[in-house]
């Protein structure tokens, strides 16, 4: 794995369609307590039809075992799971528990109920089951190759990637700026390792280094409106988990014109997932830093990692709108007895200079800085150094230094 230590099992459908068995159980968890004991990473291949049936209770048991290891390795190594063919029921089950699943195109299948019960088998690249959906076999390893040399060993690992790249390059961020493109001429030599593409389209996740720090990227697509709706929430919440885990810092930028506002997500139980991010960004001690690109209306603008959720450092663009509402809707609710005195469009270019600018942000305390857009890269780079030896609590001292 790139020169890095890792351990794998790998069902072989090719005997008895891979059955699972007791047997396998115990091998599987031999392998983890190795893992766990050299602090190396495990990456799990699923194939199979399925548990021995003759086999009845113990068959099951052995699905019970194989998730108390995934889950007690949990947080302490990296999983990470690649569906290489029949993924089904339990086994299913165990491989969602990993860290990170990898698909492969129209060979992959990942699914509780089999198809021919519940008439169809639904895309796990969609449905957020997978990070990241391959071409071919050949890609779903290379990619499992790139996520561990790039990831930490364990949760005890310091990560320190080699950067050729200049930390001082300025940058060109266009008006129209396309979120990927972006994120990737930020990082150091243009690498970036999407997450998630299908599943939170509103959102842009997964990794990448700067200045040789590794992050979690969690930036909004402009394209999309940048809407916080359900998917991008829980795609979210999910990558500061892992990130918190293995103390990754996150990295946000944010460019979003607020919440979904749509009937179907208020019947989706939106605000339970809203409060899993707000959870998220709370509970989690890894550095943050967070970067206001252009509109953070209302409620997105709190939760997308503001400092008042936890971040660490704060910034903004100078042409940033931070505001409850946007101005069109602010003007109209505040100021609307002002039209006709001074044209509408007059009175949001005041409401934005006066009441929503990154200025008037950085005044009230919720922005650190205003930074020129060519600054970008050097000042993440900048933000994540400093805070890479970030330590929560007080540290230990014997007394205080008296002064002469």
């Amino acid at each position: 794995m790139g020169g890095a230590l890792a351990f794998a099992f790998l069902q072989d459908s090719g005997r008895t369609k891979g059955a699972f068995s007791e047997r396998h159980a115990k091998k599987i968890a031999s392998l983890y307590a190795l893992a766990v004991k050299n602090g190396a990473p495990v990456i799990g291949v699923f194939d199979s039809a399925g548990a021995i049936v003759y086999d009845g209770a113990s068959a099951l048991a052995a699905y019970g075992t194989l998730m108390k290891n995934i889950s007690d390795a949990s947080g302490i190594i990296p999983q990470i799971a690649v569906i290489d063919g029949v993924c089904g029921g339990a086994s299913a089950v165990a491989a969602s528990m990993f860290d990170l699943v990898v698909t492969v195109k129209e060979k992959s299948e990942l699914f509780v109920n089999a198809p021919f019960t519940v008439g169809k088998a639904e895309n796990s690249a969609v449905t957020g089951l997978s990070a990241y959906e391959a071409e071919s076999e050949a890609e779903a390893f290379g990619f499992v190759k790139e996520l561990v040399a790039m990831l930490p060993q364990n949760n005890a690992d310091v990560v320190a990637l080699d950067c050729a790249d200049d930390l001082n390059r300025k940058v060109t961020v266009a008006p129209d700026y396309e979120v990927e493109a972006l994120v990737s001429l930020l990082a150091d030599g243009g690498s970036f390792t999407r997450l998630y593409r299908e599943y939170a389209e509103n959102a842009c996740l997964g990794f990448a280094s700067f200045g040789g720090v590794l992050a979690g990227v969690i930036a909004c697509d402009p394209a999309k409106k940048g809407i916080l709706d359900i998917r991008m929430a829980r795609a979210a919440a999910k990558m500061i988990s892992f990130c918190d885990a293995f103390s990754i810092p996150v990295l946000t930028l944010v460019d979003s014109q607020g919440l979904d506002t749509s009937a179907e997500a208020e019947d989706a139980a939106y605000a339970s997932e809203l409060a899993r991010l707000a959870m998220a960004y709370t509970s989690s001690e890894c550095p943050k830093v967070t970067v206001v690109l252009g509109k953070a209306y209302g409620t997105a603008f709190t939760l997308l990692g503001s400092k008042s959720v936890g971040a660490d450092m704060a910034l903004a663009l100078p042409t940033a709108c931070i505001s409850v509402l946007s101005p069109e809707a602010s003007v109209a609710f505040v100021w609307n007895d002002r039209v006709g005195e001074v044209s509408r469009e007059e009175l949001e270019k005041e409401w934005k200079e006066k009441c929503a600018s990154a200025a008037s942000a950085c005044d009230a305390g919720e922005i650190d800085d205003v930074i020129e857009p060519s600054e970008l890269r050097q000042r993440i780079c900048a933000s994540l150094a400093m805070l890479s030896a970030k330590a929560e609590g007080h540290p230990a001292r014997k007394h205080t230094a008296l002064p002469l």
